[in-house]
């Protein structure tokens, strides 16, 4: 009798462990891919073959933790911190579960709010029943498990009394499905038999492209990122919409290296209706970048375009332009305007010049904290040719217009004006409109443009100081990250940036922007880089991140004091007198004024001095606010000279010095 006892559970087992063989083995493969199952409207996808392991490495990273103390960031990530405390609780399961794909998307389901949902791919294990069973042991008194039908399909509700909150899931064929967002799993049922995000055919280009490397891939689908732009900024700047006009996709694969930065390396293609200038990018090779040997440290983002030539891009800017012939009929006919009116000819007396770099260059002010410096910098191919050409276009504007504006020298450095309205918008286009009837010069083999002098003059003084990005061990450190040759790079000092944003905000966003500063400058520099490969981009994007403490200490990061006058310095009359005498940097907008003022409050003047080019150049003379003389003196060429007097604010002199 036990013999047959024996035997029969032995044959049970047999059968069990035959049927768990052809589940898992031998039956006929019908899987769905995760991909397919995705809402078509995702902003980001994030796809991990590897998900317990790679969520570890990021989640024990320190960026990581030091960003989870910040409130706001703690808040954006609520809902990933949800699935690490069941991660956490149910440790032995998801381990069982890390040899299988995961795919996390980011959807917009409001203006202002976004959701999250989760693919999981179980293979073969989905077939087995046990596993729903088995959610049933997750749960303790603080679920509540309910089932309902959607389209034929069972979606399991788990609500959590303490948080308030419902996850929904599904079992589609081997794909598991969830989300917080009962929307999103309902969408990925409705798109089962007909994918869209993953069949797409630019989407797929980027997807074979990218590969199965490193920690997890993440795609960027630029159709939807104005919308999700949006839901954190009332104002999002034009440039959130010129990529989603321009980009399709991005993918990515990311890697955390032992300094916590993270590395991306991966895939951009373009929109048939882009800019342009991206298309001829695309076309037009790559270059060395070299113009970080007169771009500012301040300079808080600097935008690279490379090239084999510029003259083999402006080519293809202008066949590319072709393919929308009212586009190119109003380039054409702008050009022939300008030629026609000034008697030059754009492709000899400016493309010619031009080398296999341009940059954009924001630059932290030296003037005023509410303003930031704009330039624009070309790398020429000749400096004496370039010099010789727009010396010829400055002699046709004179003849043609009623500018009257004499070149001024300053440092031996010759600054001129271009006075010529929309003349890179007309060239260029929108990208460069701001550009407006800008001033130049020329430094070693690059000519400088910008509409401000006093940025031109800043530029210069940095150079002269050797206060340039490829002067700076973290830039160095940092560009080295990436290929020497690009087609567009980006770079961002971040904590220099802030402090341009700050300057511009309003007086709520400044308290947030204050609260926050830790968890933004954490990490002080952004780099993206592109060049082409076949039709699409090479793309590859660099985090650093750094102790908060380190970035402080940092002479490149340092925050610019405008005080000159230091009062704990005033103790002995040899301080105070240096003090006194010690005057601020004035920053003419007209280089041609003969005079340069500044008034108090009350309208009355507060100081006065005569000007020649720019410079400070004659007598100075400075008031109290009751209108007696405060100070006297004269410059020369910038330079305080003779002898200067200070009074006190009945007239009396206090103090003299000779200079």
């Amino acid at each position: 009798m036990r013999k047959k006892i024996f035997f029969g559970l032995l044959a049970a087992m047999l059968i069990y462990v035959g049927y768990l063989v052809y589940l898992l083995v031998l039956s006929p493969k019908n899987n769905l891919q995760s991909i397919y199952l995705i809402p078509k409207d995702a902003v980001f996808v994030v796809e991990s073959e590897k998900p317990v392991k790679s969520w570890k490495k990021i989640r024990e990273s320190e960026a990581w933790e030091h960003l989870l103390k910040n409130d706001y960031f703690s808040e954006l990530t609520s809902n990933i911190q949800e699935v690490d405390t069941v991660f956490n609780d149910q440790r032995r399961l998801f381990e069982f579960l890390d040899d299988r794909s995961l795919f996390i998307s980011v959807h917009m389901i409001s203006p202002k709010d976004y959701g999250i949902f989760y693919v999981l791919d179980l293979k073969r294990i989905a077939k087995l029943k046990l596993l729903k069973t088995y959610l049933n042991t997750l749960l303790n008194n603080n679920y509540t498990l309910s089932k309902r039908k959607y389209h034929e399909h069972e979606i399991l509700e788990i609500y959590d009394r303490t948080s308030k909150k419902t996850m929904s899931l599904a079992f589609i064929k081997n794909q598991l499905i969830a989300s917080y967002t009962h929307s999103l799993v309902e969408a990925s049922i409705d798109q089962y038999e007909e994918p869209v995000l993953g069949r797409n055919l630019n989407f797929i280009e980027i997807n074979e492209k990218v590969g199965f490397e490193d920690l997890f891939r993440v795609y960027v689908q630029y159709n939807y990122l104005d919308n999700y732009i949006s839901a954190f900024s009332d104002r999002p700047g034009d440039w959130v919409n010129r990529v989603s006009e321009n980009f399709l996709f991005s993918g990515f694969h990311f890697d955390l290296d032992k300094n916590n930065s993270l590395t991306a390396n991966g895939y951009t293609n373009i929109s048939n209706t882009n800019e342009s200038y991206l298309e001829a990018l695309q076309k037009s090779g790559t270059a060395k970048r070299s113009i970080p040997k007169i771009a500012p440290k301040r300079t808080a983002l600097y935008l690279s375009y490379g090239f084999d030539s510029f003259s083999k891009f402006y080519d293809n800017f202008k066949a590319v332009q072709q393919d929308d012939p009212k586009q190119f009929e109003d380039y054409q006919t702008g050009i022939e305007k300008l030629e026609k009116f000034l008697k030059i000819n754009i492709e000899e007396h400016f493309i010619s010049w031009i080398g296999d770099e341009i940059a954009l260059l924001q630059i932290e002010s030296q003037i005023s904290k509410g303003k930031n410096d704009m330039a624009l910098v070309l790398k020429t191919n000749d400096s004496d040719h370039a010099r010789t050409n727009l010396g010829f276009i400055l002699d046709q504007i004179r003849k043609k217009t009623p500018v009257k504006f004499k070149t001024v020298s300053y440092k031996q450095y010759e600054i001129n004006f271009l006075s010529i309205k929309g003349f890179f918008k007309i060239l260029l286009g929108n990208r460069f409109k701001e550009l407006d009837k800008p001033y130049f010069t020329l430094i070693d083999d690059y000519a400088v443009f910008s509409n401000n002098p006093n940025t031109i003059k800043s530029i210069i003084n940095d150079v002269i100081e050797k206060q340039t990005l490829s002067t700076s061990k973290d830039f160095k450190a940092f560009e080295k990250r990436f290929e020497k040759k690009s087609s567009l790079f980006l770079y961002s000092n971040v904590p220099v940036l802030y402090n341009n944003m700050y300057a511009l905000a309003d007086g709520k966003t400044k308290s947030q922007m204050r609260k926050n500063k830790d968890f933004i400058i954490c990490f002080p520099q952004i780099g993206l880089q592109m060049k082409p490969e076949d039709d699409v981009f090479e793309s590859r994007i660099v985090v650093d991140y750094k102790d908060v403490a380190e970035v402080k200490e940092s002479f490149q990061f340092q925050e610019v004091s405008n005080t000159s006058r230091d009062k704990d310095q005033i103790s002995k009359t040899k301080e105070i007198t240096e003090a006194v005498f010690n005057l601020r940097p004035i920053y003419p907008n007209d280089l041609t004024a003969k005079t340069f003022n500044r008034k108090y409050a009350n309208g009355t003047i507060r100081f006065e001095v005569e000007l020649k080019d720019g410079l400070k150049h004659g007598r100075y003379t400075e008031y109290h606010s009751n209108g007696k003389e405060k100070m006297t003196g004269r410059f020369r060429k910038d330079i305080q000279v003779g002898t200067w007097r200070y009074f006190d604010a009945n007239g009396e002199l206090v103090l003299k010095k000779r200079f």
